[in-house]
């Protein structure tokens, strides 16, 4: 079975491609967000120490899975373990686009206006991706995959027009 990571940007497509492989392959779907954050306002990190067990705890339970996220610190703890990873690495006017049109998550908003309340601070977040310099960023990712020793992809645009199951 296929254990794949998806990463980029915020707006770049993760989510929707996780959700595609996830459907189509009957793999697993972690979202990292749901890991990566305690549950408090103002939003602060779990300890990566936490996340590592319920990591740990989601590849144990499943043969087969698609993880996704923007957390490099999270990702290389899946690294090796997963059979394949996807870098959607769109432009930030791609990814902002993404972002305007996104539909409401309820795993992470309790309403579609409170997610539309966040969009500017999202856009901010994506136009900062190539400045940043945290486990965030494009140099994160871009690092991460460049140094990963198994399959990988890239894409600089979204795939609708490509069945998930061609992706290697």
């Amino acid at each position: 079975m296929r254990k794949i990571l998806i990463f980029g940007n915020s707006g770049s497509g993760k989510s929707t491609l996780a959700k595609q492989l996830s459907a189509k392959e009957g793999l697993a779907h972690l979202d990292l967000d749901v890991l990566a954050w305690l549950p408090v306002s103002p939003p602060e990190r779990m300890a990566i120490e936490e996340s590592k067990l319920k990591i740990d705890a989601f590849i144990s339970a499943h043969k087969g899975w698609v993880v996704e996220g923007c957390y490099t610190d999270l990702l290389e703890l899946l690294a090796h373990d997963a059979s394949e990873i996807v870098f959607m690495d769109l432009s930030v006017e791609q990814c902002i686009a993404n972002a305007e049109r996104r539909p409401w998550e309820p795993h992470k908003y309790a309403s579609k206006e409170a997610q539309d309340a966040n969009l500017a601070m999202l856009i901010n977040w994506i136009k900062d991706y190539k400045a940043r310099n945290d486990a965030f960023s494009y140099a994160s990712h871009r690092q991460f995959y460049d140094a990963f020793q198994g399959a990988k992809s890239a894409y600089t645009e979204n795939q609708a027009h490509i069945e998930p199951s061609r992706l290697m």
